[in-house]
């Protein structure tokens, strides 16, 4: 029995040993740390496009806005939206794109990219999750709370020495900040900037056109009308 009992010692041991060790372990839970979003606050939370570009957000009566002209390259399923800058056939595309003014990358800094409607009214969108290009509806929301189309403008227009002077009317008591990105025509040229601000909407007027809002340095009106879908204008985002 002598040569039996270490072997006998040995297997008790590791069974009282794991009757110890095992209730250590039982009910033991594994505590994943929760990642909490902060709120969403109109006018002081930031964006963030697809491209990782950062934008700042205004309220506007029961509106926000971005507060900058997109610049995003992609939309929102990583498809690119192809430049077209290169390109003095601009006026003949039918699908979307964008360009820089006169290819300048300083104007891209300061102004963003103009965008043809095509762009801006295509199904992969190209404003960030829970953003949209505003309608017709909604810019006439804005220049309504802010007074009307005869006004509205100058609450709008940044005070910027972009501006070509005068720059008439200028408070920007809204925080919108349009600053005059200019625009580029369907013959492929480049022009107005320092002079204009013009913005598309999501609405179509007719087979050619697109509704569309500007705003200009001589005057605080702000003129809504037709623009042809191949010229290339700036876009905001609205917060659905």
């Amino acid at each position: 029995m002598k040569y039996f009992l270490i072997p006998i010692l040995m297997l008790v041991s590791k069974i009282a040993l794991s009757q110890i060790m095992l209730p250590a372990y039982q009910g033991v839970v594994a505590k994943i740390p929760t990642v909490v979003t902060p709120a969403f606050t109109c006018s002081t939370s930031t964006i963030t496009d697809v491209d990782g570009n950062v934008y700042n957000t205004v309220s506007i009566g029961t509106q926000c806005w971005t507060k900058e002209n997109l610049k995003v390259t992609k939309y929102n399923d990583g498809a690119s939206i192809p430049d077209q800058t290169a390109n003095t056939n601009w006026g003949t595309l039918l699908t979307g794109a964008l360009t820089v003014y006169t290819g300048a990358a300083s104007y891209l800094a300061t102004y963003g990219y103009l965008y043809n409607w095509y762009a801006a009214k295509d199904t992969r969108e190209i404003c960030p999750t829970d953003w949209h290009v505003p309608t017709n509806t909604e810019w006439e929301t804005l220049n309504t709370y802010l007074g009307g189309t005869t006004i509205a403008g100058g609450k709008m227009k940044s005070t910027s020495s972009l501006w070509t002077s005068p720059n008439i009317g200028a408070v920007n008591t809204s925080g919108f900040s349009a600053l005059p990105g200019g625009t580029r025509h369907i013959n492929g040229s480049f022009y107005n900037i320092g002079v204009y601000a013009l913005f598309w909407s999501a609405t179509e007027y007719d087979g050619n056109g697109a509704w569309s809002n500007h705003v200009k340095n001589s005057v605080d009106d702000v003129f809504r009308g037709s623009g042809n879908k191949s010229s290339g204008f700036s876009l905001r985002c609205l917060r659905d």
